[in-house]
């Protein structure tokens, strides 16, 4: 198991633990680490480890009340084959909040979690 000190850590705000968990694992490729929900838990994905925090979790008790929204911060998953992962998701009926979008860097689509957080899906140019 990697260690605390081996992982990157974003918190997310979401209004359903449980939700939050079935979205990330069976979608995204998470494995789910610990759960306390409905109040908490954390899904790791390689080195980054997605806190998920609910109502009654401390990080969420600790955000001002003037910042319940998601913000326009991502994470940013790499992908070999973006337009597969895109037909995949849409066959397990998810929508996206964005359309492809090509850059020099490479190509990119946003889809959001249960509670509104935007994940950014994001296949390298090649080079």
């Amino acid at each position: 198991m990697t260690t605390p000190d081996e992982l990157a850590s974003v918190r997310y705000i979401v209004d359903d633990v449980q939700a939050a968990i079935d979205f990330y694992t069976t979608h995204l490729g998470f494995t789910l680490r610990t759960s306390a929900a409905p109040a908490f838990a954390d899904v790791t994905r390689g080195s980054l480890r997605l806190l998920l925090s609910g109502a009654a979790s401390s990080g969420a008790r600790a955000t001002p009340d003037d910042a319940t929204a998601a913000g326009r911060n991502r994470i940013h998953l790499i992908l070999d084959d973006l337009d597969s992962e895109i037909d995949r998701l849409r066959a397990a009926g998810l929508t996206f909040r964005s359309d492809v979008v090509s850059g020099p860097g490479g190509r990119q689509i946003l889809i959001a979690d249960p509670a509104g957080n935007l994940i950014e899906l994001f296949q390298p140019a090649h080079t």
